[in-house]
């Protein structure tokens, strides 16, 4: 889990480093090709290229569409609000699940799912606060990326029925590829990295995968009453590094809001898990 709050810490810090050179699609672009490499080779060595076959297209596209659109609002907030305000809202994106779960995926909505999304959306009006200051675009991309999230982890969780993860991690990078060369190229304009910008995108491109590979292995070590407190540490060490780098102050209502939406997140966690 260290190794997560590293990988998606450095993450930010690019995106906003790239972002006065390339726009989202760009960035989206160079990253999706980074993770062909790597997800291709790793099949070749370990021989899993038989696994990736041509089923169910139609849901990887969906999930893809989804990912790219939260990926690319995500890099967004970062120019524009607080790195500590973005990672505040996307730990919403487990209540938009709880949300959609009854109607994607068949699961029943009870009276604790319905205090645990009451509660995380008041830790939302918190960070965002409604009414004191304007509600800004970057908030809004925030809660969108958000919620492009948690579709995301639905339709993940149907392929996984069926499919391995060479497979959806094959379709991740390759139909991101072409959706970022289709609106980076939009414009007729794709921008090259530059040579100072070229270690950014590698942190980008190398940190969506090892995040996500770090997050699933602490999963099968760990349960997950475990691992998601330390996952809610990224928020404190994503307000030091916006502080340090950013003179980015540290408000109280992103820590309060943060820490209502955690707790909604692990009292969720910790029913379900003493129930399974």
């Amino acid at each position: 889990m260290i190794g997560a709050i590293v990988s998606f810490s450095a993450m930010a810090v690019a995106g906003r480093a790239l972002s006065s050179d390339l726009d989202t699609f760009e960035m989206m672009t160079y990253r999706s090709v980074i993770g062909v490499v790597i997800v291709v080779s790793m099949a070749t060595l370990r021989g899993n290229l038989g696994d990736i076959t041509t089923r169910d297209l139609p849901r990887h596209a969906i999930r893809n569409i989804a990912h790219f659109a939260g990926q690319n609002l995500w890099f967004a907030s970062l120019t524009l609000i607080p790195l500590a305000q973005v990672f505040a809202l996307e730990f919403t994106s487990p209540l938009w699940v709880i949300l959609l779960a009854p109607f994607l995926l068949g699961e029943r909505f009870t009276l604790r799912k319905f205090g645990v999304v009451l509660c995380g959306f008041i830790g939302i009006l918190i960070v965002a606060q409604p009414g004191t200051t304007p509600l800004s675009l970057g908030t809004l991309t925030a809660a969108s990326a958000a919620v492009c999230f948690a579709l995301t982890g639905i339709f993940t969780k149907q392929l996984t029925r069926q499919h391995s993860v060479t497979c959806i991690l094959f379709y991740l990078t390759t139909m991101q590829l072409v959706f970022g060369l289709v609106c980076a190229g939009f414009d007729g304009d794709i921008a090259l990295p530059t040579a100072e910008g070229m270690p950014w995108i590698i942190v980008i491109g190398l940190g969506g995968l090892t995040a996500h590979f770090c997050i699933t292995t602490a999963m099968t070590l760990a349960p997950a009453t475990v691992v998601l407190p330390i996952d809610f540490a990224r928020l404190p060490v994503i307000a030091i590094i916006g502080m340090v780098l950013y003179d980015e102050p540290l408000t109280w209502p992103v820590f309060l809001g943060a820490a209502l939406i955690f707790g909604a997140n692990y009292v969720n966690v910790a029913t379900e898990s003493r129930r399974t």
